[in-house]
């Protein structure tokens, strides 16, 4: 397949001047919103995962993010899907992301890292999944509230050395290919036709989207992010990784200092908001606006999630009142506002109590339980 060349002749500037400009003003009252606040850093915890979640909705699938979270700490209710791996792949590239540079990512160590690093996060799940069709579901095995059988089989620890593992196999991998059949011959044959189209040039279409940056680079900021998000999807550069694009335009916006380095902008989340026949309409002009609308979403839809969050804690800490000084509750609020939902085995490893303590104090907080199971529940304050 050949991709057509992406056309800067004709970009519909004036047009496109005003929604920009609402959307970079948007978008920095939510970040200074962000850097001032208590709930900050549980603000952007979420905004991780509920923008893997919706990376995943744009993309045509659905992965709940109670699912993701618990996968997330190790504690799966039933054998991961592979839209399941993929969101944690999202989740996993957005964190590094948002722990590099501002420059990172559009970096070329950067892009050739990420490009690298989601086929191996995805070939480690998967085969996290086998393992699991072959021990069978831990709900059948784990006791109580079913949170500790996971911790038995598979600690951080151990899932890191695995990806390492996974890593070293496929480079050892690659280099017999090599070896064998030619640095050229070797790329093409790696691949599965039966997956992979052989004849789509992902480093010619990479470097053909980088010198589109190159040529929008005195363009304003979120311009630059929107032009560059259109021109990945127009340029269709990954095969199986077309969210890769929508991080890499939060990225601009990021080394841009439209936002403060801590902050990831969650560009899925808002254009999760924007008809999908806006987003691949033929005409590039709305297009474009779409995108732009999806980020004054993105700004719209933070500044509520971090009200409702400031109101949350300040309804939690009024349970405190009368508490004694060893009580967990504190400690609990705090978990509480880190992670959007947390489960009992979380409850347990973080706050080092029973199982039944961590259900005990769980119900004091008065927290709502999201999943609707009498077993391997979860709770949260949405």
């Amino acid at each position: 397949m050949i991709s057509m060349p992406y056309d800067l002749a004709k970009l519909p500037i004036p047009s496109v001047l005003r929604p920009i400009a609402d959307a970079g003003i948007a978008l920095a009252r939510l970040d200074e919103r962000i850097a001032r606040s208590a709930v900050g850093e549980g603000f952007l915890e979420r905004a991780h995962f509920a923008d893997a979640c919706a990376s995943l909705w744009i993309d045509g699938e659905l992965v709940h993010l109670e699912d993701l979270v618990l996968h997330d700490a190790g504690h799966d209710i039933r054998t991961p899907t592979h839209e399941l791996t993929i969101a944690r792949d999202v989740l996993r590239s957005r964190r590094r992301i948002a722990s590099q540079p501002p420059g990172w990512a559009l970096s070329p160590d950067g892009l050739r890292t990420l490009r690298q690093a989601w086929p191996a996060l995805s070939l480690h799940a998967d085969s996290t999944v086998g393992s699991l069709k072959t021990t069978g579901d831990p709900a059948s095995v784990e006791g109580g509230e079913g949170e500790s059988a996971s911790e038995i089989h598979a600690s951080p620890f151990d899932a890191e050395l695995a990806e390492i593992d996974a890593v070293l196999a496929r480079s050892d991998s690659a280099i017999e290919e090599a070896r064998r059949t030619g640095p050229a011959e070797s790329a093409r044959t790696a691949r599965d036709p039966l997956v992979y189209d052989l004849d789509w040039d992902e480093d010619a279409r990479l470097e053909e989207w980088r010198c589109v940056l190159q040529q929008i680079g005195e363009l304003p900021p979120v311009l630059q992010a929107i032009v560059a998000l259109d021109a990945w999807n127009e340029l269709a550069v990954l095969q199986h990784a077309p969210w890769l694009g929508r991080l890499l335009a939060a990225s601009i916006l990021r080394q841009a200092r439209v936002t403060t380095a801590a902050h990831l902008t969650a560009v899925n989340l808002g254009l999760k908001s924007i008809p999908v026949d806006r987003r691949r309409h033929r005409d590039r002009e709305t297009r474009l606006l779409a995108i732009t609308q999806g980020l004054i979403a993105t700004a719209g839809l933070g500044l509520k999630e971090h009200d409702r969050l400031v109101l949350a804690r300040q309804m939690m800490e009024r349970k405190l009142t009368g508490r004694r000084t060893s009580s967990k509750l504190p400690e609990l609020i705090e978990l509480v506002m880190a992670k959007p939902l947390i489960s009992a085995g979380m409850v347990v490893k973080t706050l080092e109590v029973t199982p039944q303590a961590a259900r005990r104090i769980v119900s004091e907080l008065g927290l709502r339980e999201m999943t609707g199971r009498g077993r391997f529940r979860a709770w949260g304050i949405m």
